[in-house]
């Protein structure tokens, strides 16, 4: 029986350094806790936002002043020297040896807001790495419920296949009484032990499905060497009311992409505010304090010295590199606008698709219900016609036949429903973990 595929994304496991919080048996949540815990995306991007947060507080350094303490040493050969006449002996301008040790502290007055603005698009690019880890969660935690699920899911089917391979197992040991007494044929017989060798294929496909689930359980918790993850639980049967209205605004309002597509137009616009003032002036101070020698009329002597400058610095022709670069944020700001209208379209589908897969789950595990009565009256009367002679075998084996397959589509129907309460949930951003 293949199981039905929703589209929820699949990740990798989780935080190596704390491990996964698992006990002997998993429920629902327990799963998802530990997956979310054993998860290295969620690190990396946590180093993300640690990187960012770092990135805003360098970004605070530019309302500080700057300080740095310089020492130099200079020789120079030849140095130049004055002679006042033939006969007086020359004297140098400046000394051979040359030291200078200082402090400078600088500062810019005015800016023109160009330190605001690198402050903010610090700021605004942090928080999108914290929605980030919002997304990534999100997407994991969907990614253990359909992988949770799935594992029920198996092992229910693997359950039905039993009971359906123990009912033939019984049926052949009536024919086998039959034949002795002389009222069946051989045929019979091996008839039933095809439909029984049928069922147990069925059977070996739904325990090799259900082993790959374990392992990609396994993969998720960030645990390779588990063969068999433990996972308790049962599927039922919840159904729920969907108001298709209500859904909808909560996508638009809880959805993560659209914080995602929002803060992606926020950085756009703060970097063209950003670009914008960066070609305005700059009106900074300075002031140095130190020693240096090279002092008429002892050259040698190394002495105090002190300097301040004011400076304002006007950009006058940069090639037309800012307004390129204006043009290129405007083209960011309007790409960042579509993302969010196409987010918003999105999560519109995605309701939409889940509450119309919810339906249809909710008419076939009705209709299932219908067909398990027939189907079990059905062989009720197959069984009874065989037992007295008027009714062939091949009526009971296909009435076993269509009783298993009532049986499995009433299970179909149930984890259809079930992951697609989780699709809804998705779909209009409610947090399951």
């Amino acid at each position: 029986m293949p199981l039905v595929a929703l589209g929820l994304l699949s990740a990798g496991a989780a935080r190596a350094q704390q491990g996964p919080v698992l006990s002997d048996s998993l429920t629902l949540d327990g799963t998802v806790r530990s997956v979310l815990e054993a998860n290295p995306a969620i690190t990396t991007l946590e180093e993300e936002v640690n990187a960012a947060t770092s990135r805003v507080t360098q970004s605070r350094g530019g309302f500080l002043p700057q300080v740095t303490g310089t020492a130099t040493y200079t020789r120079i050969d030849p140095v130049v020297q004055v002679q006042l006449s033939p006969d007086a002996p020359g004297f140098q301008l400046a000394p051979n040896n040359n030291y200078d040790a200082h402090i400078t502290v600088q500062y810019g007055l005015l800016d023109f807001g160009k330190r605001d603005a690198t402050y903010n698009l610090a700021e605004s690019r942090r928080l999108a790495a914290t929605d980030q880890i919002n997304v990534t969660r999100r997407d994991l935690a969907y990614s253990a419920a359909q992988s949770y699920y799935n594992i029920l899911f198996v092992r229910e089917s693997i359950r039905v296949q039993d009971a359906q391979i123990a009912s033939l197992q019984q049926h052949q040991r009536e024919m086998e009484k039959r034949v002795e007494g002389g009222v069946s044929t051989r045929f019979d017989v091996t008839t039933t032990q095809v439909r029984i060798t049928q069922a147990q294929n069925a059977r070996i496909d739904l325990v090799n499905q259900l082993r790959n689930q374990q392992v990609q359980l396994a993969r998720l918790l960030h645990k390779p060497e588990y063969v068999h993850v433990p996972v308790r639980g049962t599927l039922t049967y919840q159904p729920q009311a969907v108001d298709v209205n209500a859904a909808l605004a909560r996508g638009i309002e809880n959805r993560p992409e659209v914080k995602l597509a929002r803060d992606a137009e926020q950085t756009a616009n703060l970097n063209l505010k950003l670009i914008e003032r960066s070609n305005l002036p700059v009106l900074g101070v300075g002031a140095q304090v130190g020693g240096k020698n090279g002092y008429l009329p002892n050259l040698d002597k190394f002495r105090p010295n002190s300097v301040g400058v004011v400076q304002f610095s006007v950009p006058i022709y940069d090639g037309n590199k800012n307004k390129n670069q204006r043009v290129e944020a405007a083209a960011n700001i309007r790409g960042a606008q579509s993302r969010i209208q196409d987010t918003q379209e999105q999560i519109r589908a995605d309701v939409r698709q889940a509450a119309n897969n919810l339906e249809a789950s909710s008419a076939r595990y009705d209709n299932s219900l219908v067909q398990i009565a027939q189907a079990t009256d059905a062989l009720t009367r197959a069984q009874a016609r065989y037992r007295y002679g008027v009714g062939n075998n091949l009526d009971v084996l296909d009435a076993e036949t269509q009783l298993l397959q009532a049986r499995l589509a009433r299970l179909q129907a149930i984890y259809n429903y079930t992951l697609g309460q989780y699709q809804l949930k998705r779909a209009t951003g409610e947090v399951i973990w």
